[in-house]
């Protein structure tokens, strides 16, 4: 996210890529991005850039489809059939890549059984377009439900020292089922990392 102004003002292309080839040198080898990752899939196309440098076989490359950016301030969820398939095929071409390690649903979109998402991408994990499939931000009973329907390897949810709500339903479950859980925001969002006085820091 960073070297496309998620968080931070915009990172010259060459800087982005320089950065992902540093973090490789130095043993980083999964790569996490997203499809709403700055502006018109900014990060997808950088990574797909850092990628031609890379050995593709020794990356673990993770992204992931469901929000859709209607302007500067409003997303949708969008887990429909139709756009399951259309987003990894756009993000397989953008990232320059014959297969996705491990595809997230960002967001659950509950307008849509999780059954027919899941389904759809059960197809693409057989025709190996991506390995694996993970959830992000999902409930306990959508994670059971989505389970059933084809082996969820991941779930991506914020966990750090402030935010511990996952503890009671959802590392179980994950444990049950054999889940891998990914956290995000471990450092909260900056509050564990930031060193300035109390007053200052990005939130209470």
């Amino acid at each position: 996210m960073g070297p496309t102004s998620m968080y931070n003002s915009l990172v010259p292309e060459e800087d982005g890529i320089a950065i992902i080839k540093y973090a490789f040198s130095k043993g980083i080898t999964f790569i996490d991005t997203s499809d709403i990752y700055g502006a018109d899939n900014a990060n997808e196309i950088l990574v797909g850039k850092a990628l031609k440098q890379l050995p593709r076989e020794k990356i673990q490359l993770a992204t992931k489809f469901g929000i859709v950016k209607l302007d500067c301030t409003q997303v949708v969820v969008n887990g429909s059939v139709q756009y399951v398939r259309s987003c990894c095929e756009a993000s397989l071409k953008r990232l320059g890549v014959d297969y996705i390690d491990l595809y997230y649903v960002h967001r659950i979109d509950t307008s849509v059984p999780i059954e027919e998402t899941m389904g759809e991408l059960k197809k693409l994990a057989e025709v190996c377009e991506i390995k694996y499939i993970g959830l992000s931000e999902a409930s306990p009973n959508t994670i059971r439900r989505a389970h059933a329907v084809h082996p969820i390897t991941a779930l991506q949810m914020e966990y750090s020292l402030s935010t511990r709500d996952i503890e009671e339903e959802i590392i179980p479950i994950c444990r049950e089922l054999g889940i891998a859980i990914v956290p995000y925001s471990p450092i909260a969002h900056g509050f564990f990392w930031w060193q300035g006085s109390c007053g200052d820091r990005p939130y209470k």
